[in-house]
């Protein structure tokens, strides 16, 4: 591999795919997929996007948030800790991975995800990118498949040769997600630009309680996105 790809293969403070736990379950999501880097990756988006669940209700503001190990111990975890998951696992399984962002337009979300946001813009949502085959191509594992059910989104495939986005469409032709801004891949989690976005999109009233709410619950979600009433932009 170049040495263009080295900061995509190593571990970081946040993004730590040499922490023990993370090359454990990297390799046991990849056992029977062969040596293809394909296979690799594609079974491994499978098992964050289903093994991980999705929850928007949790701290954003320091880098132990979006900690790869964290997220794995946690089990849950909003878009961006998900892709830093998958990250970490790709680049322990020895395929060069980074981290891309995105503003994104809801028009199907929660009553009281919109409620607490203030907004239907989701401001950088995350992404993974593997290299393979030549190319870079994205995967999206955010939205676990019981989620795109109640949704009535059907659930991201991926491949690994095609990108996988948000459809922008539900089951019943409705839009559901819409990308309006790109703000590139890192190698790491850039947690600062981050927090500054939230600020500029949410206001930074909105989102300093946010901090202080997490702060008191001692980092944990309170609230349960899974039984939200969904409701149409």
């Amino acid at each position: 591999m170049d040495a263009e790809f080295d900061a995509y293969l190593k571990p970081t403070a946040i993004i730590d795919s040499d922490q023990p736990r993370i090359v454990e379950v990297a390799q046991a999501a990849v056992a029977d997929a062969g040596e293809e880097p394909v296979a690799k990756a594609v079974r491994l988006y499978y098992w964050v996007r289903d093994a991980i669940w999705y929850d928007p209700y949790l701290p954003f503001d320091k880098p132990e948030h979006y900690r790869a190990s964290s997220v794995l111990e946690r089990r849950r975890a909003f878009c961006i800790g998900k892709a830093t998951l998958l990250c970490a696992l790709g680049r322990a399984s020895g395929i060069p991975a980074r981290v891309g962002f995105a503003d994104v337009l809801n028009h199907l979300a929660t009553r009281q995800l919109r409620e607490f946001m203030g907004s239907d813009v989701f401001v950088f949502h995350g992404y993974t990118e593997f290299y393979l085959e030549g190319r870079w191509v994205k995967a999206t594992p955010a939205f676990n498949i019981e989620l795109c059910r109640k949704h009535r989104v059907a659930p991201l495939e991926f491949n690994g040769r095609e990108d996988s986005v948000f459809h922008p469409f539900n089951q019943d032709s409705k839009l559901f997600m819409e990308y309006v801004k790109d703000h590139g891949t890192f190698a790491d989690i850039p947690v600062g630009r981050i927090v500054s976005a939230c600020e500029q999109t949410y206001g930074k009233q909105r989102v300093r309680q946010w901090i202080q709410a997490y702060e008191a619950a001692a980092g944990e979600s309170s609230r349960d996105f899974e039984h939200e009433d969904v409701v149409e932009h």
